[in-house]
């Protein structure tokens, strides 16, 4: 294996509350791997539903594919969020405590790699991560419904 990219998302509707995030991993031949989503909870923002995509991404990686592989490995993740982007290249302080907190398991986790890149790309780009967090947060909010 020489290089994995991979699509998340996280969002979370009411800014904050009910999160979720959506993950996709891709061959470097643009083939679809695998594909993930799910419910985070209530009480999330946006940017921690981002952070929590991407560290689902680098573990489920470490999973998939063994700690060998893992540590000869490229992986380029691509996130439509320029605040994650920007706080992981250390472009942006980062003030709150909660992201501060994801930003450690972030980086820690990055080490077990051979190289991480992290991509910053246009929403539309990113439609596909989207679509899982939106589909979760849709039939978590139907199911909410019910009772």
């Amino acid at each position: 294996m020489k290089k994995i990219i991979v699509y998340t998302d996280g969002g979370s509707r009411g800014n904050p509350g009910p999160g979720a995030i959506g993950i996709l991993f891709f061959n470097e031949k643009g083939q679809i791997i695998k594909k993930y989503s799910e419910f985070l909870g209530e009480n999330i923002t946006n940017n921690e539903a981002e952070y929590k995509a991407v560290i689902f991404a680098l573990k489920k990686f470490k999973q998939l594919f063994g700690k060998k592989l893992t540590k000869n490995s490229e992986a380029e993740l691509r996130t439509d969020s320029e605040l994650l982007i920007k706080q992981l290249k250390g472009e942006y302080k980062i003030l709150e405590p909660k992201i501060q907190s994801l930003f450690l398991k972030t980086w820690n986790l990055k080490l077990d790699f051979k190289k991480v890149k992290f991509r910053l790309i246009s929403r539309d780009k990113n439609k596909e991560a989207d679509r899982l967090v939106n589909e979760v947060l849709d039939r978590e909010a139907r199911s909410q419904k019910l009772f």
